[in-house]
């Protein structure tokens, strides 16, 4: 296998959590070399773990032609952010948190060559904020990829203020390149997707705790009235609980109170409901897939 040319030959991700190793799945897809870097140990193998069960489905599947064998020896999985010294590309993709966040990102790019493009995985934290923290902020943006990666064909291409035009552009062929569709949105609270997704499914938050209808009629006016595949409280158990949580708050915090978080969602939260994850939130679930209560 080989990367196509609009794609970096080795592509590095921080953290192999379900989005980070989602992406890796992505790249390797497409031909790419993958290293995989994570906290300690115990984390490497859980991530690689993760990583080829993933391309296990899709080769089950049909998704591709190449043999396991080949896409699982294409990943390598480690502890050394040394690794990431080839990589033409460096994907943050660690917890939804800015000091965290910030941390990680300054650490890439003391490992990274100086040609080496380095995005984040945020689904909400400013870019241009991130970017405050890099010696070359014109090589980086935001690649905010969805969940499940595999199956999701939406990845916006987030654009700072510092960010070189030609970087955004390459990172448009790049997503072209996965077989998936780019939106480009320039820096702002929630970019565009979050902030319409977290606005809808706080809404829906907000007619199940004040008893306007049950998790499943809210759910199907949209998917049935608006046609939405998924509807907005199945969405919020599917990226969890806790994940919408601290999106909001963050939101909260910039553009005020029309996205401060529902009490339900903070109770559910607090008493460990997270949605499909924990198998239980707005829905229970068992193996992943949802009961209707």
């Amino acid at each position: 296998m080989s990367a196509p040319a609009s794609l970096p030959d080795v592509v590095g991700v921080l953290g192999g959590g379900r989005m980070g190793a989602g992406i890796a799945h992505a790249f390797v897809l497409a031909g790419c070399r993958v290293v995989v870097v994570e906290r300690d140990d115990a984390a490497v193998v859980a991530a690689s773990d993760r990583i080829r069960a993933s391309l296990d489905a899709s080769v089950a599947r049909g998704a591709t032609t190449a043999p396991l064998p080949s896409l699982v020896a294409a990943v390598s999985t480690t502890t050394d952010a040394s690794a990431f010294a080839d990589a033409g590309l460096v994907i943050e993709a660690v917890p939804e948190d800015f000091e965290m966040k910030r941390t990680a990102l300054r650490r890439v790019e003391t490992m990274v060559a100086p040609g080496a493009a380095i995005a984040s995985n945020t689904s909400s934290i400013s870019i241009d904020a991130l970017a405050d923290e890099l010696e070359r902020p014109a090589r980086f943006l935001g690649l905010h990829f969805f969940n499940p990666v595999p199956a999701s064909r939406l990845v916006e291409i987030v654009v700072g203020t510092a960010t070189d035009a030609a970087l955004a552009a390459r990172a448009a062929d790049w997503v072209d390149a996965l077989g998936k569709a780019a939106v480009t949105v320039r820096d702002a609270p929630g970019f565009a997707s979050s902030r319409l997704g977290v606005a809808l499914g706080l809404e829906a938050i907000r007619l199940l705790e004040d008893g306007v209808a049950s998790a499943a009629d809210i759910d199907a006016a949209m998917t049935l009235g608006y046609r939405h595949p998924v509807g907005p409280l199945e969405t919020t158990d599917l990226v969890g609980l806790d994940v919408r949580l601290g999106i909001a708050e963050y939101l909260h915090s910039q553009l005020g109170p029309r996205f401060e978080p529902p009490a339900l969602l903070r109770r559910l939260v607090a008493e460990g409901k997270l949605g499909r994850k924990t198998g239980e939130g707005f829905y229970a679930w068992t193996d992943g897939e949802k009961e209707i209560r």
